[in-house]
């Protein structure tokens, strides 16, 4: 192996595998993912960006779905730093991007506490990726003069959030992990002063094959989500940019 792919013994990379698609890994990551020891993953990591992993790296499952956590994050925290200590080249993939709602700096703190040394790699956020394939540009001057990240899951299970400063008009705000809230997510925007009439929308399994994106308002979100039987993972996209589905949707009309 070259000096280009060969990776530093007892090293973690933190990676952004994106949003699925594997096209849209960073040349990096996809450099990183080929030439690790051991890959810890995460539920959101598609099969198209493992399958470019050795096939004798130690592939280890992280992955967190809604009420159903494989490993604890203490428990993924540790496992870095042992991997580490084994003397591999570890790459730690997150879907997305891994400091965007990743627990990335977590893991980090853990990393400095033990002496393990480690690089970030940054990968699209879910956000700007599943909105670009859903045909949502998230800012544009005739809508969105900004731009929102906000989680839909706080870590003490409420959703105690901003709400005058999430129902400000012309901006668009993206909720991550927010299916389940969505009732109280809908409630409170509008309770806080944008019309029901808001469009909304929901985006599963952005920027994949099997990508669904799902038109509503924010009076009707709720009830449309409950109809389809949508499931996490999915993003919920509020503001007037939704509009821009019917003609800027590329992706679905393939």
């Amino acid at each position: 192996m070259n000096k280009l792919n060969k990776l530093a013994a007892g090293k973690v990379w933190l990676v952004g595998a994106g949003p699925g698609d594997p096209d849209l890994l960073t040349v990096k990551a996809a450099r990183l993912i080929a030439a690790a020891d051991a890959l810890v993953y995460d539920h959101l990591v598609s099969d198209g960006i493992m399958d470019l992993a050795r096939a004798d790296a130690r592939r280890i499952y992280a992955g967190k779905e809604a009420s159903k956590h494989t490993l604890p994050q203490d428990s993924i925290n540790e496992l870095l730093v042992k991997l580490a200590q084994e003397g591999l080249s570890v790459v730690r993939l997150k879907g997305g991007d891994p400091f965007i709602f990743g627990r990335g700096g977590e893991e980090l703190e853990t990393l400095v506490a033990s002496g393990i040394p480690f690089e970030v790699v940054p990968g699209v956020t879910a956000a700007a990726g599943c909105a670009a394939y859903s045909g949502f540009p998230l800012t544009h001057r005739d809508h969105a003069q900004s731009v929102t990240f906000v989680t839909g899951h706080l870590k003490d299970g409420t959703v105690n959030l901003d709400w005058p400063a999430l129902a400000r008009p012309r901006q668009t705000v993206v909720f991550y992990m927010g299916i389940g809230a969505v009732e109280e997510i809908c409630r409170q925007m509008i309770n806080h002063g944008l019309p029901s009439l808001t469009p909304a929308a929901v985006i599963r399994n952005g920027t994949q094959a099997d990508q669904k994106t799902l038109l509503a308002t924010l009076g009707t979100l709720p009830h449309r989500i409950a109809e389809s039987g949508i499931k996490p993972p999915a993003l919920i996209v509020v503001g007037s940019v939704v509009g821009l589905h019917e003609k800027l949707n590329w992706f679905e009309k393939q």
